[in-house]
């Protein structure tokens, strides 16, 4: 069942019900899932650790407390279990053994940053957490760059920067994206722009909390006409109107000669 992703008024009426009911909560880290309990007055459970480093072990575990007539509960740490963890084995093993399983939805994170990114949600992709070293991370992120979907990631804020860069390098600087962080909680901010501009900001940006990256499918990586003003001028604050018009169309694929008349303009050269 889905836990609060942040603001722990996101649990449901049922999942409350639910968890004041279950015989044995399985949860990412009891310490954690103690303090939600508290939280909500949910007192005297027991509660099974179960993490991608225990999964294999904890299993036969809990079908035992299931066969024994006790009903599990299954949460992770925030938002749906099962997303980029080893809950799927345990509801195939449930199934399995011929067990009811029933999933209490809720919060959960990519599904509301999709939501808030501005970004077509008709079809999309969700990637987890792609791998930690470049080399890798890049060959991964090359294998979805015709994906005709948006691409949803999860990533730590130590890796963002390099995140960024890899994706801004193998699909191009120009492709629309967002990055959404703290979704729900005091400090939540969802950051858009091309790949480019986004991986620049965070080259420096001093980032918490949790991640979400969002990036457009291939047919909508130009950016929209509306942005090219802002971007010149951006970009002439800083550079050589003609360093900034060939910074400028690198980010956006536009003409060179509708990116120099425009620039003309705004510098009062034309």
């Amino acid at each position: 069942m889905a836990t609060p992703i942040g603001h722990r008024g996101d649990i449901t009426l049922r999942a409350l019900v639910t968890l004041s009911s279950a015989d044995v909560i399985a949860c990412e880290d009891t310490r954690n899932s103690g303090a939600l309990l508290a939280h909500y007055g949910i007192k005297k459970k027991q509660l099974i650790s179960y993490h991608d480093h225990n999964a294999d072990g904890r299993r036969p575990e809990i079908l035992k407390h299931i066969a024994e007539g006790a009903s599990v509960a299954l949460i992770s740490d925030a938002g749906m279990p099962l997303i980029a963890d080893p809950g799927y084995k345990l509801v195939r093993d449930c199934r399995d053994a011929g067990y009811d399983v029933v999933v209490i939805p809720g919060a959960n994170a990519a599904i509301t940053a999709l939501a808030g990114s501005g970004l077509p949600t008709d079809h999309f992709y969700f990637a987890g957490f792609l791998p930690p070293k470049s080399t890798a991370r890049q060959k991964a992120i090359a294998a979805l760059q015709a994906a005709p979907a948006t691409l949803v990631f999860y990533e730590s804020p130590q890796r963002l920067a390099d995140t960024m860069q890899d994706l801004a390098k193998v699909l191009g600087g120009a492709r629309l994206a967002a990055v959404a962080r703290e979704l729900t909680k005091l400090y939540e901010e969802t950051r858009r722009g091309t790949l480019q501009e986004l991986a620049d900001f965070y080259e420096d940006a001093d980032v918490k909390g949790e991640i979400v990256i969002i990036v457009a499918p291939p047919d909508a990586d130009a950016a929209p006409a509306h942005d090219l003003d802002a971007l010149l001028k951006q970009h002439m604050a800083e550079l050589s109107l003609r360093d900034a018009v060939a910074a400028v169309c690198a980010l956006t694929n536009i003409k060179k000669s509708e990116v120099y008349a425009r620039a003309l303009k705004l510098s009062g050269k034309e």
